[in-house]
């Protein structure tokens, strides 16, 4: 009977001791929960600073040529010059035609466009500053097709004529093209008027003819060193009311005569005569 209670007794203390153990072993711990992340608020986009306003970019400088440098240059390319007004043609439709020199050579600008009233203010002596084209025409080299000019205060110049006599004829004579230029003792030859034979000291125009026009330039015919020459008074530069227009209306063949003018060439010399003397 003791045997049974202890054997009973043993039984419900293993029953225990295991009721125990299962009760001492820890619960399982929850997972812990992550917060949710924050992301970073946006920031506001950084204000642009005003953009600084370019500078206007300055225009080049223009590069003033010398006369050696213009004679030098090829025709039909551009060409900026200094030079001073000598004379001017008529001026017509917002253009004129200046006889330009420098203290090295001549420039004969054709066709400058100009406003009456700046045509008027361009005196002789006037210095201006002028950038167009090289050209040649039959022989005469000239600036054309003029896109500005302007004028240079404070600085003037008037040429004097510079004497030709000792080369006039001479392949020198092209070195003072458009110069203003004296010429002594030159013989008026006779000219035939084509439509009636007659001897003419003078003709119209180009037509070699005696008969009378109105505003025409007037052409003689003069012997230097030897050999004929044609000369011209421009009617646009000297009219029918100067002096000069009116002496070699009334020329003579055989007369000998001074003279003063600019070099303008024309398949060879046919300057531009602005004096006549009588002798």
């Amino acid at each position: 009977m003791k045997k049974v209670l202890a054997l009973l007794l043993a039984v419900v203390m293993i029953f225990a001791l295991a009721a125990c153990g299962q009760s001492a072993a820890p619960a399982p711990t929850p997972a812990a929960t992550e917060a949710p992340s924050e992301e970073p608020a946006a920031e506001a986009p950084a204000e642009e600073a005003p953009a600084e306003e370019a500078e206007p970019a300055e225009a080049p400088e223009v590069e003033v040529m010398s006369y050696a440098d213009y004679v030098a240059a090829d025709l039909d390319t551009e060409v900026t010059v200094e030079t001073y007004v000598q004379d001017k043609q008529g001026w017509w439709n917002d253009q004129a035609t200046f006889y330009t020199q420098n203290e090295d050579g001549a420039f004969f600008l054709y066709n400058m466009p100009c406003s009456q009233e700046e045509y008027d203010a361009l005196v002789p002596g006037t210095k201006i500053r002028v950038t167009g084209y090289k050209s040649e025409w039959s022989g005469e080299v000239e600036i054309i097709d003029i896109s500005s000019f302007e004028v240079i205060e404070g600085d003037t110049f008037v040429a004097g004529p510079v004497t030709l006599d000792s080369i006039y004829g001479t392949d020198q004579l092209a070195d003072f093209m458009n110069q203003r230029f004296s010429l002594s003792d030159v013989t008026i030859v006779a000219k035939t008027d084509e439509s009636t034979g007659e001897e003419l000291a003078f003709f119209y125009d180009w037509d070699n003819s005696g008969a009378e026009k109105q505003d025409a330039d007037l052409y003689f015919d003069g012997s230097v060193n030897g050999e004929t020459f044609t000369f011209v008074v421009e009617y646009y530069l000297r009219g029918e009311d100067s002096d000069v227009y009116q002496t070699v209306k009334n020329l003579k063949v055989g007369d000998v005569i001074d003279l003063e003018g600019f070099l303008y060439w024309y398949n060879g010399p046919q300057p531009h005569i602005t004096a006549v003397t009588v002798k």
